[in-house]
C-alpha cells in the first residue's frame, strides 16, 4: 500500500511541474468572440419622431421592460412637472418600505405645515393619522399635496430634508436635467424642472421596481376616513387620470397641472405583456394631455412586440488550470430581453453560448466568462453577459501537495 502511495505521490509531483510550467491562458472556440455584450438588448430601429403625433410641445413614449424609447418631441427640454413630481417622492416611500424603515400599516400624524398646502388636496387636519397605504392612495389616486407633505416629514424629518434625498435619486437614475425644490410639484419656481425623458425614467423606475404601485394608481374611486377632533367623516378620492377609464390597459400613473406647467401626464398602459410609459408635458389644455397619450400608446402597442428568455438555457461549468478547485460555475448576468418595434412578430429566437473551454486561475465571481448571443432570421438582437459564479484562487505549491497527499493516502 506504501508503494503503491509512492508512485502516485510522483505522479503528482510530475504533474505539478508541468501544472505550474507557464502556458497558453485559454483554448478558445474557434470563431468565438468573448468580448463585452448587453445585458438587456433594445431595438436597434429609430426612434419615431413625428411631431405632429401630439400636440403639446415635450412627449416621450417608452418601454418600461427595456427603457427603449420608441417616440419622442422634445423631449430634453426643461419645464415645471407640476404634480409629476409626486413620482419621485412616491419613489422614495417604496425605498423607504423595500429597506425596513417604513411599513405600509404604520400611522403617518398630519402637521400643521402639510395641513396648510393648498392646490390638490385631500384636506387632513393637523393631528390627523393615516396609515402608509392610504397615504400613499391619497397622493397617486387623488393627487393630495397635504399628503406627500405628511409624508416627507415622517420619512426625513422635514420636506427639505426629503427634497435634498429626491434630488439625489434623481441623479442616480442618471435625470441631468432634473432639479425638485418640493415634494408636491405646487411651487411655480423656475428651479423646479424636470423634462420629458426624465420623467419617463423616474416612471420607469417606480413600475418596474415597485410594481404594487399600479394596485393602487389603477384604483378608480375609493373612500377614505378622516378621524378628527370634529368627529369621523368619510372622503372620496378619485383619479385624476382620466385614462384609467377610458383607455383599455391604463394602469397609471400621475397627473399634474399648475399656471406655469399646463397640463402634465405620465401615463402607463399594458396589453399583451408590454407596458409603455407616455408622458405629456405643456399640453394646453385638460383634455390634450389625455389625447397625446393615447395617440402615443396607441403607436406603441401597433408596433411593439416584447421577447423576454424565460427559460434561459443551462450553463456548463467551466474546467480551472491551475487553481484550488478544477472547475468554476457559470451565471448570467442579466435575463435576455429584447424590443422590437417594425411590427413584426418574434419568433425562432436562436442562441449561441460562447465561452472558453476551460479558464487559468485565478478567476474572481462576477467576472465575465463570454456570452449567450441571441439572434432570429440570421440578424443578432442582443447579448447577455455570462459570468463566474464563484471566486477560484491559484494554486500554490502547498495547495498542490495538500491535494496531492489527500489523493495519495485518502
Amino acid at each position: 500500500m506504501r508503494g503503491k502511495g509512492i508512485t502516485i505521490l510522483c505522479s503528482w509531483i510530475t504533474a505539478i511541474c508541468l501544472m505550474l510550467t507557464p502556458a497558453a491562458v485559454y483554448a478558445e472556440t474557434a470563431g468565438q468572440d468573448t468580448g463585452a455584450g448587453q445585458e438587456n438588448s433594445t431595438s436597434e430601429q429609430g426612434t419615431t419622431q413625428d411631431n405632429t403625433l401630439i400636440e403639446a410641445p415635450s412627449g416621450i413614449l417608452m418601454e418600461a421592460e427595456t427603457g427603449t424609447v420608441i417616440y419622442e418631441k422634445d423631449k430634453d427640454t426643461r419645464r415645471s412637472p407640476a404634480s409629476i413630481t409626486k413620482i419621485m417622492t412616491l419613489i422614495l416611500i417604496f425605498d423607504a418600505i423595500e429597506n425596513g424603515t417604513l411599513k405600509m400599516e404604520d400611522t403617518v400624524t398630519t402637521s400643521a405645515y402639510a395641513k396648510s398646502m393648498g392646490g390638490s388636496q385631500v384636506f387632513l387636519e393637523e393631528g390627523e393619522t393615516q396609515t402608509v397605504e392610504t397615504m400613499i392612495k391619497c397622493i397617486v389616486i387623488a393627487s393630495g399635496n397635504d399628503a406627500s407633505v405628511a409624508m416627507a416629514e415622517h420619512i426625513a424629518g422635514s420636506e427639505q430634508e426629503f427634497v435634498k434625498r429626491m434630488n439625489e435619486r434623481a441623479a442616480s437614475l442618471g435625470m441631468e436635467n432634473t432639479h425638485f425644490e418640493d415634494c408636491c410639484g405646487l411651487t411655480d419656481s423656475p428651479s423646479h424642472y424636470t423634462t420629458a425623458h426624465d420623467i419617463a425614467v423616474m416612471s420607469r423606475e417606480l413600475v418596474t421596481r415597485y410594481p404594487k404601485i399600479l394596485e393602487y394608481s389603477s384604483i378608480w374611486m375609493e373612500n377614505i376616513t378622516h378621524v378628527t377632533r370634529q368627529g369621523t367623516s368619510e372622503f372620496g378620492l378619485t383619479n385624476t387620470n382620466k385614462l384609467i377609464r377610458s383607455y383599455e390597459g391604463c394602469v397609471g400613473l400621475k397627473t399634474g397641472s399648475t399656471s406655469v406647467a399646463k397640463y402634465c401626464l405620465s401615463a402607463v398602459a399594458q396589453r399583451n405583456g408590454i407596458t409603455l410609459i407616455a408622458v405629456v408635458m405643456a399640453a394646453p389644455e385638460v383634455k390634450a394631455r389625455f389625447r397625446d397619450a393615447t395617440a402615443m400608446l396607441n403607436y406603441g402597442f401597433s408596433k411593439c412586440s416584447l421577447y423576454v428568455d424565460e427559460k434561459m438555457s443551462k450553463l456548463p461549468v467551466l474546467p480551472v488550470k491551475k487553481g484550488v478547485e478544477d472547475e468554476v460555475p457559470l451565471v448570467y448576468g442579466s435575463q435576455f430581453k429584447y424590443l422590437n418595434t417594425d411590427g413584426k412578430a418574434i419568433t425562432e429566437v436562436k442562441k449561441n453560448l460562447k465561452i472558453h473551454k476551460e479558464v487559468k486561475a485565478p478567476v474572481k465571481k462576477g467576472q465575465q466568462a463570454g456570452e449567450m448571443v441571441y439572434s432570429m432570421d440570421g440578424k443578432e438582437l442582443g447579448r447577455v453577459a455570462i459570468l463566474y459564479g464563484k471566486t477560484i484562487d491559484k494554486a500554490t505549491y502547498g495547495d498542490c501537495l495538500k491535494m496531492i497527499f489527500k489523493e495519495a493516502f485518502s
